[in-house]
């Protein structure tokens, strides 16, 4: 019997090693206009004198699917100021796993402060029609992009360029001031100035999607524009996808730029803010080029996608009661409906790995790190390509280091830092067991 038995096991591992090497990892592509009519209010400041009046540059949802032979991941990009709510996410999830066998779904927004803006929760749960057809048009891309799918291989690079400064400035006495905007390129830190590329190819080694890592708020951009705009990214997009021939689509994983500004952040529309949300575009764009013209790409040996998605809980950082009553006080009595999620205690926050062919790691924070977390998980990964997004599955606001939330400063110990002190840094050591669990590196039992 137990001669049977070794024989049955013997055969089923040498079944499955050849279906993984039979298996082979196809990819699909595609986007979605995503831009409202004029109207919606826009996303990102506090002091602007009305809603959107046109259209500068069209926003759009990028997607790549991709599967291994056994399970199909969607990665989709938004050029918008945060992801959307959970519920819908879900319905998206829910609609494209049925339709379409899509096994999950990863949202990442740029944060373009140009965007309409998005609420976690609505009134008598009534989505905006611009909302309700965004999230329609991007299930139909993750399905076009579906229907898409070709035998694919992929490859990194990197490279750098500095777009942009630590906004916060920590004077000789540890407190700090605030640097907005470094119109003089005075040297500031941490930044991190890696741009990291991911290409996607097909079989014929033709790109057919570049992934663009980098951190920076798309600020350029201020409150005096009314006009829908994607910011830098989309003009750095733009610039990539058509210095290919056959224009691959260009994705912008945004990093962790809780404290990262534009050198000439917020320019005014009297400045030539235009030209200047062009040239930073163009700027970090052509380094994307460069680097993804050096990168070489390969078939994976036995292909593999990985997803991990937590929900970690964490203590809201401030009182509930005090929290609301300087809200009100900041933004007036109807910034409780947008807002009442915030005010929960404990705030749910997901943490989502994405592993490639066990060779690239994407580590998904919902809200704005800070870009010493960033720092933090590539310095400790296993996987030398590894790489954060921040605005990824969710929003809750900003995620300080410890260091940065004892020094204080906007978004360090104000009311848009929601979580308790460390919560970043426990979402960073989430992701690295993350990836050491998909990896296979972690045991799910003790050794004898």
């Amino acid at each position: 019997m137990t001669r049977i038995i070794s024989i049955i096991f013997l055969l089923t591992v040498s079944a499955l090693a050849v279906a993984a090497q039979t298996r082979s990892l196809t990819a699909g592509v595609s986007r979605a206009d995503i831009t409202p009519s004029p109207g919606v209010e826009l996303w990102g400041y506090s002091n602007r004198t009305g809603p959107a009046v046109s259209t500068l540059d069209p926003l759009y949802a990028r997607v790549l699917v991709l599967d291994d032979g056994r399970s199909a991941v969607a990665l989709v990009t938004l050029d918008l100021g945060r992801t959307f709510g959970q519920a819908q996410m879900n319905l998206v999830r829910e609609r494209v796993r049925r339709e379409h066998r899509i096994s999950d779904v990863i949202f990442i927004a740029s944060h373009t402060h140009s965007g309409p803006v998005i609420d976690e929760d609505y009134e008598n749960d009534t989505l905006p029609e611009w909302e309700r057809r965004a999230l329609d048009r991007i299930s139909q891309a993750i399905g076009e992009a579906r229907s898409r799918m070709k035998p694919a291989r992929i490859g990194t690079g990197y490279g750098q360029t500095i777009i942009g400064h630590n906004r916060r400035l920590v004077q000789t006495d540890g407190t700090v001031k605030m640097l907005w905007r470094n119109s003089t390129g005075q040297t500031t830190y941490p930044i991190d100035p890696a741009v990291g590329v991911i290409r996607v190819d097909d079989s014929q080694g033709i790109p057919m999607a570049i992934l663009v890592n980098y951190a920076c708020h798309p600020v350029v951009f201020g409150p005096d524009n009314l006009r829908y705009s994607a910011d830098y990214p989309g003009e750095m997009a733009r610039l990539v996808e058509e210095s290919f021939d056959n224009k691959p689509v260009c994705f912008f994983l945004q990093g962790a730029p809780g404290d990262i500004n534009p050198m000439l952040d917020k320019t005014p529309l009297k400045e030539n803010a235009d030209e200047e949300m062009r040239r930073v575009g163009r700027q970090i764009g052509r380094e994307v080029v460069r680097v993804s013209r050096t990168i070489n790409t390969e078939p994976a040996a036995a292909p593999e996608i990985s997803i991990i998605s937590e929900e970690m809980s964490f203590k809201n950082r401030w009182d509930p009661e005090k929290l609301k009553g300087m809200l009100v006080k900041a933004y007036g009595p109807n910034i409780i409906t947008r807002y009442r999620r915030y005010l929960n205690d404990p705030l749910m926050a997901p943490v989502t790995t994405l592993v490639i062919n066990r060779k690239i790691a994407i580590v998904g924070l919902p809200g704005e790190p800070f870009v010493g977390l960033q720092l933090s998980l590539k310095q400790r990964s296993p996987l030398p390509a590894t790489f954060m997004t921040g605005y990824t599955n969710g929003y809750i606001a900003y995620f300080p280091t410890i260091r940065d939330a004892a020094a204080g400063g906007y978004g360090a110990d104000t009311i848009t830092t929601r979580v308790e002190v460390g919560a970043g840094e426990r979402m960073v050591d989430r992701g690295l067991i993350q990836i050491y669990r998909l990896l296979g590196m972690l045991r799910d039992k003790p050794e004898q």
